[in-house]
C-alpha cells in the first residue's frame, strides 16, 4: 500500500463538536488526541463560538483521514445544518448525539433521515 492510499484501518479517532459537559465526558472517557501538529480531535462551542469556526472545524475533521467517527451536539448541528446535510461520505461516520440541555430529535437527524428514506419509511 502506498503512503498516498488511506485505508479504513488507519482510521482510528473519534472527534467530537460539541458542547462544554459533553466534551468533558468524552475526553474523560478517553477520546482526546493532540496529533504531532497540536491538532486536537474536538472542538468546545459555547454561545461565543462563531458558526465559521465550527464550520471550519466540521471540514477539518471529516477531511482527515485518521477519524473513524465524528460526533456533533444535534443542537449545535442545526448551526450548520446545510452543511450537514450535505455530508455523504461514509468516513468518518457522522453522529448527532443530545447533549445535558437539548434532547435528540430524530426528526432533524439528517444521518436517520437518509437511512429511513432508503428502507422506504420516509
Amino acid at each position: 500500500m502506498s503512503s498516498s492510499t488511506v485505508s479504513h484501518r488507519d482510521r482510528v479517532l473519534i472527534a467530537a463538536i460539541a458542547d462544554e459537559d459533553s466534551i468533558t465526558g468524552l475526553l474523560l472517557a478517553g477520546i482526546g488526541h493532540v496529533n504531532d501538529k497540536q491538532k486536537k480531535n474536538f472542538l468546545v462551542v459555547d454561545a461565543k463560538t462563531q458558526v465559521s469556526t465550527i464550520e471550519a472545524a466540521f471540514q477539518d475533521f471529516t477531511q482527515r483521514k485518521d477519524i473513524a467517527i465524528l460526533l456533533i451536539n444535534q443542537h449545535i448541528a442545526e448551526k450548520i445544518r446545510p452543511t450537514v446535510d450535505r455530508y455523504q461520505q461514509a468516513f468518518p461516520a457522522l453522529l448527532e448525539i443530545p447533549s445535558k440541555d437539548h434532547p435528540y430529535d430524530p426528526a432533524k437527524d439528517s444521518i436517520l433521515k437518509r437511512v429511513q428514506k432508503l428502507f422506504g419509511d420516509a
